[in-house]
């Protein structure tokens, strides 16, 4: 049989305490999450914006952030393809939201899960081609992705893949890893060798948002305006699972606070057809009971219902989308426990 041991990493939880305010328990807590010093004590508790790291730190950001701005300029058509769960459907959301308001000619495609499959592939090019596009910008996708990034190429496209998923790598015969990165004209993932990123554990959202902070900057913008858009990055990395730790626990914190005060209409609406608007919200709410109507469009229809909802600016057509989410997801529910009645 397996034995369970209380983990009990040393360290002086009294004067930990003493310094935070906090209980000896709390602070013995920290510790076993391998918090050692207490500048990282103090970023745990008390974490805000201003922790942030500098997103001019991801490799190729700010590069990126001179093509979509001379995109803009021209007047190009630029398009977002992200996957169909939570965190793709965020990820695009965030890149659309902040491209769109500074004047971006922007859309978006989500692959169907059924007859595309996961992320980019040659027929989502050629579809762009079709309706003149003139960049593609990946989002939660296209890492992994050389050949339909080399097709892109091929056709003309300017291809920009922002990513969070392991870069794929060939083995030489001396045993040497080598990244094979897709040839892209940019690829922000900060879990890429080259990148010195000091947060690599980010989800896709968190990347999207890092970068449009970045495009913000070289644009001259005020980045506060994005931040409108941590409730929606919060969702997203809970219900992507990546560790709360760092940026991550700050961006669910930040759009925690928040959430109720949300501008999106769309969001309001999910929130209030499950009548969060009048209880705490925590992490809880957004891993099981937001995130999963968002995630079920992309499982038994289209992720691009969830997309358009936060998109609607319409408050009663809002509501009508949202119910709709809240059916398709109770009927994942019934389909689930079906699944399990034997």
């Amino acid at each position: 049989m397996e034995k369970w041991f209380v983990a009990s990493k040393r360290a002086d939880f009294n004067k930990i305490g003493e310094v935070f305010h906090i209980s000896p328990v709390t602070a013995r807590l920290m510790r076993n999450r391998d918090l050692t010093t207490i500048e990282e004590m103090q970023r745990y508790l008390y974490g805000s914006l201003s922790d942030l790291y500098d997103p001019h730190l991801l490799k190729d950001a700010d590069k990126g952030a001179e093509i979509i701005k001379e995109k803009i300029e021209a007047g190009k058509k630029i398009r977002i393809i992200s996957d169909y769960d939570v965190d793709g459907v965020v990820s695009n959301y965030i890149l659309w939201k902040a491209i769109h308001d500074l004047g971006g000619k922007i859309d978006f495609q989500i692959p169907d899960r059924m007859k595309d499959g996961y992320g980019i592939n040659e027929n989502i090019i050629e579809k762009a081609v079709e309706d003149q596009v003139d960049t593609i910008l990946t989002c939660d996708n296209g890492i992994a992705a050389a050949d339909a990034v080399a097709y892109g190429k091929e056709h003309g496209l300017t291809m920009i893949i922002t990513d969070h998923h392991d870069v794929p790598f060939d083995t030489d015969e001396a045993g040497m890893r080598k990244e094979v990165l897709p040839p892209a004209d940019v690829v922000i993932n900060p879990k890429q060798e080259a990148c010195n990123y000091p947060y690599p554990l980010l989800c896709g959202a968190g990347v999207a948002f890092q970068f449009m902070r970045a495009f913000y900057q070289a644009m001259e913008e005020d980045e506060s305006q994005l931040e409108e858009l941590l409730s929606m990055l919060a969702i997203a990395t809970v219900c992507d699972v990546v560790d709360l730790t760092g940026e991550n626990r700050i961006f669910v914190k930040e759009g925690l606070r928040r959430i109720k005060d949300t501008q999106n209409i769309g969001l309001k609406a999910l929130l209030n057809v499950h009548d969060l608007m009048d209880k705490q919200i925590q992490s809880y709410a957004l891993g099981f009971i937001v995130g999963p109507c968002i995630n079920a469009s992309g499982r038994l229809d289209t992720a691009k219902r969830a997309l358009e909802l936060l998109e609607v600016k319409n408050r009663r057509e809002a509501v009508m989308m949202a119910e709709d989410l809240k059916a398709l997801n109770d009927s994942r529910k019934e389909m689930t426990e079906k699944s399990w009645d034997f």
